[in-house]
């Protein structure tokens, strides 16, 4: 499963682009606005961080200002896809752009249906929303094995996004589940390399060399 991660926040996705695990990055009205930066000057510094694809959402819901607004989007670097909700313009949008060789991350799913119409409709992505499932009160990872199996049972090549990460066993739910994606926050990305016993363990890696040195007989040069 590849590792995207869900900011805007140009310090955050540098310091996870350099462990060397980012395939991607998704961002969306809000997170941008959280920067309070010019939307294309944001999305086009962090296409020169991250090599892969990097979803920039449209602002628009009728179906002819989202494929403008896309076909400009995705004329700001070769590897940006274009971000569009889960409704019936959206959709039409997603077939257009598709159609014109322009990748689109269809965002905001949260049925099996609607994650089997975007495929037909061309997208390269499907984002089903694991946290805001949970908020409700439904099961989002059963979501994402249900999209995968039926993907899986037609041979479908969009891709899912497991998206609204909320703590690292999403991601290790979502992955177990058959998501071929993962966008994860700054925050959780912190909590999944962190372990008690790797920083015990290094600690004590370091404590008994830092011993054996104490002890190691000088070398007297005659």
């Amino acid at each position: 499963m590849k590792f995207f991660i869900d900011s805007a926040n140009i310090e955050h996705i540098k310091e996870i682009a350099s462990w060397g695990i980012l395939s991607g990055v998704t961002t969306n009205p809000s997170l941008v606005a959280k920067e309070g930066k010019d939307f294309k000057q944001v999305v086009q510094q962090i296409c020169e961080i991250v090599d892969g694809s990097i979803s920039a959402e449209v602002i628009s819901t009728e179906t002819e200002s989202m494929i403008e607004e896309g076909k400009e989007i995705s004329r700001w670097h070769k590897n940006v896809t274009v971000k569009l909700p889960t409704i019936p313009n959206g959709l039409s949008a997603c077939r257009v752009l598709s159609n014109h060789n322009i990748k689109v991350n269809m965002t905001l799913c949260f049925s099996v249906n609607q994650a089997l119409m975007c495929a037909s409709a061309g997208a390269s992505y499907v984002s089903p929303f694991v946290g805001r499932l949970d908020d409700i009160n439904q099961n989002g990872i059963e979501l994402i094995k249900e999209i995968a199996e039926v993907f899986h049972l037609h041979n479908v090549k969009t891709e899912i996004l497991s998206a609204s990460i909320r703590n690292p066993l999403h991601v290790t739910e979502s992955a177990k589940a058959g998501a071929h994606i993962a966008t994860i926050p700054y925050q959780v990305f912190k909590q999944m390399v962190q372990h008690p016993l790797t920083d015990k363990g290094l600690e004590r890696f370091l404590a008994d060399w830092n011993d054996a040195m104490l002890k190691k007989p000088s070398v007297v040069k005659v």
